[in-house]
């Protein structure tokens, strides 16, 4: 069975407490939308693939402007990678 509990308060008490729920519910809401609205960071090493991708080019574009000097590569075992901040100048560059 449940209890009921009535307090008494002035209407301007009650218009406060409102304002108060609803202010730390629109900041949690703000904070939570700014926090999905943060663009994600580039990882720093890109593959081939995700380098094409990026830049809207063929593998065999990249392979080429690897090849010219254009995109420095970055070679751990068997595998290649470009720099982020790299590709950007040479966008840049472009």
């Amino acid at each position: 069975m449940q209890n009921f509990e009535f307090i008494q308060i002035t209407p301007e008490q009650l218009k406060e407490q409102i304002r108060e729920q609803l202010q730390e519910q629109f900041q949690a809401q703000t904070e939570k939308l700014k926090k999905q609205l943060q663009a994600p960071t580039p990882p720093e090493y890109l593959t081939r693939h995700e380098t094409a991708k990026l830049l809207k080019v063929d593998l065999s574009t990249v392979h080429n402007w690897t090849k010219k000097g254009i995109l420095k590569r970055y070679g751990i075992g068997n595998r290649v990678y470009y720099k982020f901040s790299e590709i950007e100048k040479a966008i840049q560059e472009f």
